[in-house]
């Protein structure tokens, strides 16, 4: 089964990148960088984040689950 974690938008204006990130997770977020390597850093470090804190927050129900059918 297929599921979209996150659609990315980047558009430029006038001296500025701009990058929307959508996610069901945490919503709509948008970032700005005069340097578009500058915006892909800030998304990705953004993303990794939020997917870091997910597999942390599934972990933990995973090890919840563990302890209740003793």
């Amino acid at each position: 089964m297929e599921e979209t974690l996150y659609s990315i938008e980047i558009r430029k204006e006038k001296d500025v990148y701009i990058g929307r990130i959508y996610s069901d997770m945490d919503g709509v977020k948008e970032f700005r960088n005069p340097k578009i390597e500058g915006l892909l850093r800030e998304i990705a470090f953004d993303i990794q984040l939020a997917l870091d804190a997910f597999s942390a927050r599934s972990a933990d129900f995973a090890d919840e689950e563990q302890i209740e059918e003793f």
